[in-house]
């Protein structure tokens, strides 16, 4: 075996420690779990965190997954068919509340839909697969950012924050004082933040979130009180979600 290929078997099982279960490692713990040396994880680690693969706290230099590795692993979902495993959860959503329930991806500063279940109500929004919208302004992207390291969370937010209505935030303070009320609680809101007269809640799917799930109306029906109420059994969908979406990709 030639050396560039070992040290790219190297590099993917490095990039393998990290599971559900394990999120976030020492050098150390990944030096244990691979059997390499640490000074070859350190310089290992080193080329991952600078292609974003990993990223390091650098106040506890504990790592867990980059952006761009979260990037590859929603591509490899969509692929997996992550709407097929996610639907019957989607119908179950859209069957208790009556409104718009949509499955979406990241893919850079937006938010992609994959799967739209619409409302059963005559007023209903709008929305299709395939749909783009900006993801911090909407609690599909909120949901997800919101679970991110907060330097990528900077870096997608530098890209612009333009005010889409009288409610969008469009400070990176502000928008981070939001991003902790989410991560207390599970899950995000979005009060006429991108549309006038359109309220949403959405909670992330998987402990590294790739993808989210939410149900979106109108404001005049979905109360920012029935969104709160709605909140905490939407964050146990996204996790039944989660649990299925490993389960599968555990036995291919």
């Amino acid at each position: 075996m030639s050396e560039s290929i070992r040290a790219v078997e190297r590099a993917l099982d490095v990039l393998l420690c990290f599971t559900s279960q394990t999120p976030e490692l020492t050098m150390s713990q990944i030096s244990e779990r691979t059997g390499i040396n640490k000074s070859t994880v350190h310089r290992l680690l080193s080329t991952l965190e600078k292609k974003r693969f990993v990223e390091r706290n650098p106040l506890t230099g504990i790592y867990s997954p980059g952006l761009r590795f979260l990037q590859m692993a929603s591509l490899s979902m969509e692929q997996n068919s992550l709407h097929r495993l996610a639907a019957p959860f989607l119908q179950e959503l859209q069957n208790q509340y009556h409104e718009n329930v949509n499955l979406a991806l990241l893919d850079g500063a937006d938010v992609v839909y994959m799967d739209v279940i619409e409302s059963s109500q005559r007023v209903k929004l709008a929305a299709v697969p395939g749909q783009r919208l900006p993801a911090f302004c909407t609690a599909s992207g909120k949901s997800i950012l919101a679970f991110l390291p907060d330097d990528d969370v900077k870096r997608i937010l530098e890209r612009g924050m333009p005010g889409y209505t009288r409610s969008t935030v469009t400070s990176q303070e502000a928008f981070f004082e939001d991003v902790y009320r989410i991560r207390e609680r599970g899950f995000a809101m979005s009060l006429e933040e991108f549309e006038d007269g359109i309220n949403a809640v959405a909670a992330p799917i998987c402990n590294q979130p790739i993808a989210s799930v939410s149900i979106a109306g109108p404001a005049y029906r979905l109360t920012q009180e029935r969104m709160l109420d709605i909140g905490p059994g939407l964050v146990s969908v996204a996790k039944n979600i989660s649990l299925e979406v490993e389960r599968v990709l555990s036995l291919e």
